[in-house]
Formats: structure tokens, C-alpha cells, sequence
């Protein structure tokens, strides 16, 4: 049986890999797109906009309901990858540690 003084060293172990994993979900970066690339929108996996690609065919004033729509859409799949990669990363620092089924991290 383990001592409280490891438990309590795994478990500051566990905090600062969490903190070191956090910390690189927002170097990683997607890409979601819409209407067949004509909209692209680039994000963090912690899910901050980076960059929005908009094709100058969509710049006309009668397309702007259709551009809008674009917009939402890449935004989502771009959010939608950022939470893969984000859920991704952290099964990477996760998988070596003895968590029951079912626990999440961060808590």
C-alpha cells in the first residue's frame, strides 16, 4: 500500500502534466472549412480563433446570408477537430495513469 506522501507526489505529478498538456492544446492548431474550402477558419485545440480565410469570390453583397452560414459552419468544424486534437493530447497523458473507467480529466 502506498504512503500519503506518494499518493500526494502523484498526484502533483499528475496536476503538472495536466498543467504541461493545457499548455500545449493552444500550440496545436486546426483547420475547419466550409463550402468546399471557400471558407476556412484556423483554431487552437483549446478552441481560440486564429485566422479566418475568406475566398474573394464570396466578397459580393448578395452573398453575404450564404458567407455568415460559411463562417458558422467552418467555425464549428474547426471547433469540432480542436476537441479532438484536445481529447487526443490528453489520452496521451493520461494512458499510463491508473484512473478508474469513466474519469475525466480536468476535473
Amino acid at each position: 500500500m502506498k504512503s500519503l506522501d506518494e499518493i500526494l507526489n502523484m498526484a502533483k505529478n499528475v496536476q503538472d502534466e495536466l498543467e504541461k498538456a493545457q499548455a500545449n492544446l493552444d500550440t496545436i492548431e486546426v483547420e475547419g472549412v466550409s463550402g468546399g474550402g471557400l471558407v476556412k477558419v484556423t483554431a487552437t485545440a483549446k478552441g481560440r480563433i486564429v485566422g479566418i480565410n475568406i475566398d474573394d469570390s464570396l466578397l459580393a453583397p448578395s452573398e453575404k446570408q450564404m458567407l455568415e452560414d460559411l463562417i458558422a459552419a467552418a467555425i464549428n468544424d474547426a471547433r469540432g477537430k480542436a476537441d479532438a486534437a484536445s481529447s487526443a493530447e490528453m489520452s496521451k497523458m493520461t494512458s499510463g495513469l491508473p484512473l478508474p473507467p469513466g474519469f475525466k480529466l480536468p476535473f
